[in-house]
């Protein structure tokens, strides 16, 4: 009897939203919008930390990295760090090679070109791209393949100071995020986690931007340091993905794709959308056999209970529209007819298409960047890209003769803008003012 409750009641922890029914749409908006808030988690301890460490400097942020880490060590050595590596597997060193080629392959075809344009008076406008100057990396955990994805394009761009905060685990430097670390040349090393080491990237190390994704408070001290700091156009916090299935997808490539999402944090978001009321029964069954077997059953099963969903949608169209909405930061297209959605979805982080594009190897080595817009900010941003680490500059060089065709017409613009002192600028450059 106590084994059946149990299975009872995790069949009913995913929240199921029949679109067929009047009122969807708001219960789906409600759905969606509690955990965009934030408010689902209280983090309102981060600005507190991020002053204390911006009056308070290397002092504070040794505090919080003691309390919530245990960690008295924030610069290891570079004996240490030497050390940690040789304890990695080789397996995984050849793992992150493999992952570093694609990565960098991919990449380096997100080179972009200066604009140059003279026009017939010899004006000369130019659109210059210029890498930023210092960026700092934060690296949660024991992943190397984040390291790789933000740093890559960092160097492909051609920044020149790339700062790395990635927190100890379990009190212990990871070998393969320094390993990883070591073949990007990276030199700037420190072992910190948290609202704590988005405070010091940003007022001890003073970088020039911020990128990498995080948890919630991470996501939530990005966005609080923005404007001291540069940071990623888009929210990368905690990771989602929506599956879109039908009663020709596989059960265990759904079932999978879920949890596998659902196992990287409890505030991940896990939705699956389909026409067919068998399989959204059959996973429900489904998930909770395969859950037993996780081990981090524990975050897989609080995440889909707080954070997943399944839509039973009545059409295509329907469909469309509810990934739109949902605006996910991974799309799994696991459907024969993906060709009838596809150019209809505006909204998406990254899309894998058919039944042998799992978004999970994205996240490591197919090449494209595992950092994407969470959310809801799919709506307005893209995922990680050269662009991130370039600012633009233009430079505009006049001739005599262009200036006094070109201010002629600014004079006049000016002139009713009510914005003399401009006209005056504009005048004293031109002949017979």
């Amino acid at each position: 009897m106590l084994k059946q409750s149990w299975k009872t009641k995790k069949l009913k922890m995913i929240k199921v939203i029949n679109c067929k029914n009047k009122n969807f749409n708001k219960e789906l908006l409600s759905f969606l919008d509690k955990r965009r808030s934030g408010k689902a988690t209280d983090t309102s301890v981060v600005p507190k930390i991020l002053k204390d460490i911006k009056i308070n400097g290397r002092k504070a942020l040794l505090k919080y990295e003691k309390k919530f880490s245990k960690n008295t060590e924030i610069v290891p050595s570079s004996q240490k760090i030497n050390k940690s590596i040789k304890l990695l597997n080789p397996k995984i060193k050849k793992a992150i090679d493999f992952a570093y080629d694609r990565i960098f392959k991919f990449h380096s075809k997100q080179k972009v070109k200066d604009i140059k344009y003279v026009d017939k008076f010899k004006n000369k406008l130019e659109y210059k791209y210029v890498p930023i100057q210092s960026v700092g990396i934060y690296v949660p955990a024991n992943l190397p393949s984040t390291l790789l994805m933000n740093a890559i394009p960092a160097k492909i761009a051609g920044v020149k100071r790339i700062v790395l905060a990635n927190p100890k685990l379990n009190g212990k430097l990871n070998p393969s995020v320094l390993y990883a670390a070591k073949k990007l040349g990276i030199k700037e090393i420190y072992s910190m986690g948290g609202a704590q080491a988005i405070a010091s990237l940003t007022y001890i190390q003073k970088v020039n931007k911020i990128v990498g994704p995080g948890n919630i408070y991470v996501a939530r001290s990005k966005r609080e340091v923005f404007g001291d700091v540069g940071i990623e156009g888009m929210i990368a916090g905690p990771s989602e993905i929506t599956v879109l299935a039908d009663n020709k997808t596989d059960l265990d490539d759904v079932t999978t794709s879920m949890i596998g999402q659902a196992e990287h944090d409890i505030n991940s978001q896990c939705v699956l959308i389909t026409k067919d009321k068998n399989l959204v029964n059959k996973f429900k069954a489904d998930v909770v056999q395969k859950l037993k077997k996780l081990p981090r059953k524990n975050i897989a099963t609080k995440s889909l209970r707080n954070n997943g969903l399944i839509l039973l949608a009545k059409n295509d169209k329907q469909i469309v529209d509810l990934i739109n909405e949902i605006a996910p930061e991974h799309l799994e297209l696991n459907v024969y007819n993906y060709k009838n959605y596809l150019n209809k979805i505006h909204n998406a982080g990254s899309i894998c298409i058919g039944r042998y594009s799992p978004m999970a190897v994205s996240d490591y080595n197919v090449g494209t960047n595992h950092v994407l817009p969470t959310l809801g900010s799919a709506k307005f941003s893209s995922g990680l890209n050269l662009n991130e680490f370039y600012k633009k500059i233009s430079h505009i060089t006049l001739t005599k003769k262009g200036i006094e065709k070109i201010g002629e017409y600014a004079t006049h613009l000016a002139e009713y803008e009510e914005l003399d002192g401009h006209a005056q600028s504009i005048r004293s450059r031109m002949k017979g003012k």
